[in-house]
């Protein structure tokens, strides 16, 4: 049974209002089912991992260039059609500091901006908030956008999906990042809150949240 703004490999996108000026248009690209989203907003838009199917990315966006790419981590997968988007639209280009070396070198890009906890990424004349979270990677970062009046959305790459938290390749890495989400995602926003991974259905923190022991004691 499909979940949350379900989205298939090579199928068509889904569009949803995130607040009365916000929209989210979600995209499932590449042989890896990795999400790409298209946030327009009044004045702007953002362009969350350009992770693939380049044609596609770029038919979804139009006339309309995004004024920033977000890669929300280093892993290959979320940027192979950083390069060739980039190029066409003439973006910025944002990402976690600590993961910005990797991702120049792998994706061939230049002129990428690091951010980190407390740095914002425009949305036209709207926000997003940065959030770092270790342990995925050194650099992975989710972003924030607080609606007025509305449920709070978090973009998490792959540091939170349904089910737990993504794949960390130390007992130190894993414990980084249940200290992060716990504190910076789980602390931070309501149960309304909706969650939306790099790979796969969205979700709430309100369904996750009953689980977050299960997934310490598991361990991954």
């Amino acid at each position: 049974m499909s979940g949350l703004n379900h989205v298939t490999p090579g199928g068509p996108p889904v569009t949803t209002r995130l607040s009365e000026t916000v929209t989210m248009i979600k995209l499932s690209v590449g042989p890896m089912d990795n999400n790409a989203y298209l946030l327009r907003g009044p004045g702007g838009s953002v362009l969350i991992d350009a992770a693939n199917d380049a044609d596609r990315l770029l038919e979804l966006i139009g006339d309309q260039a995004p004024d920033t790419i977000v890669t929300t981590h280093r892993h290959g997968d979320h940027w192979q059609a950083l390069a060739d988007v980039a190029e066409a639209t003439r973006s910025q280009l944002v990402c976690g500091r600590p993961d910005q070396d990797a991702i120049a070198t792998g994706a061939w890009v230049e002129e990428l901006t690091g951010v980190w906890d407390g740095d914002t990424v425009a949305l036209g004349e709207e926000s997003l908030a940065v959030i770092g979270l270790v342990g995925h990677t050194p650099g992975s970062i989710a972003l924030a956008y607080r609606g007025p009046g509305g449920v709070d959305h978090l973009f998490t790459g792959d540091s939170l999906f349904p089910g737990g938290p993504g794949k960390t390749g130390s007992p130190a890495d894993f414990a980084s990042l249940m200290d992060d989400l716990e504190t910076k995602i789980f602390g931070a926003y309501d149960d309304a809150t909706e969650v939306h991974p790099g790979h796969g259905d969205d979700t709430t923190l309100g369904t996750e949240r009953p689980h977050l022991g299960e997934w310490r004691a598991r361990g991954w």
